[in-house]
């Protein structure tokens, strides 16, 4: 079972990129997208592209038009589809959508960048801690969780290019990376590419400014989360930077049933 999550900064972008011939090399069991950036009538072509492939599309889009917004992408029908979160502000924005199948849950989700503007940091921080209440009382009902998707926040010093420039930078504040910490705790889940890799320079998103990406100054923001009750299920997970249709590139799990 092979999951990958790809903010694609655009599904239409991405399309006009060669998003679907990847998708049809790569061939994903489940594809979580996040900043989609569409409302679903304005993407009529390229839902008819992934049905021609073999995929169902789910679409959860924000309220504003070309902002935000996630997808889950599948081979296989799930047993229901979820929405949002039932938090109004939150799915106001197309940030969350879950897929149940018969063994686990895949949850596609796009946690808004803080920026340095103190308005936007402190939305954020509330978005975050209401996610992992969000979580933490859905696990009782849905243990086996894996919640992909761009998290806007590197974890540790290996996460990031340069930590000490960046220190005071969002997405990589003392205040974020505290918080990942304490979801990852509080949640029991695994960051599955850190269990299999821990070599450094792996990144995940790159900035359009200074040939960052040539130069490999990137971030690692983006995650497949597993729950720990998985752990024995997951055997590998790997980072697809050769995918070239975005600022970011796709991360992978793999789990076996």
């Amino acid at each position: 079972m092979k999951i990958l999550s790809y903010n694609v900064n655009g599904i239409r972008a991405a399309m006009r990129k060669g998003l679907n011939e990847w998708i049809e090399a790569a061939q994903p069991d489940v594809l979580c997208l996040q900043e989609t950036k569409a409302q679903p009538e304005q993407i009529k072509d390229e839902i008819e592209t992934l049905n021609k492939l073999g995929y169902y599309s789910y679409w959860h889009s924000a309220e504003k038009k070309g902002y935000s917004g996630v997808a889950i992408i599948t081979k296989h029908k799930p047993k229901h589809i979820e929405y949002g979160t039932g938090i109004d502000y939150i799915d106001n924005e197309g940030r969350v959508i879950r897929a149940d199948f018969e063994n686990f849950s895949v949850i596609s989700v796009y946690i808004p960048s803080g920026t340095n503007m103190e308005e936007r940091l402190d939305f954020k921080l509330r978005f975050c801690y209401d996610f992992l209440d969000y979580i933490k009382e859905l696990k009782k009902e849905i243990p086996n969780l894996i919640v992909s998707g761009d998290y806007n926040v590197c974890h540790k010093e290996i996460d990031i290019h340069d930590p000490v420039r960046n220190a005071k930078v969002s997405g990589f504040l003392p205040v974020e990376r505290e918080w990942l910490s304490k979801y990852i705790e509080e949640c029991e889940m695994i960051d599955s590419f850190r269990f299999f890799v821990k070599e450094p320079h792996n990144y995940s998103w790159w900035s359009y400014r200074a040939n960052s990406r040539a130069r490999n100054k990137g971030w690692r923001i983006d995650y497949n989360m597993v729950s720990q009750s998985l752990e024995k299920n997951m055997k590998r997970a790997a980072i697809l930077s050769e995918a070239v249709h975005s600022d970011h590139c796709p991360v992978l799990v793999e789990l076996e049933f």
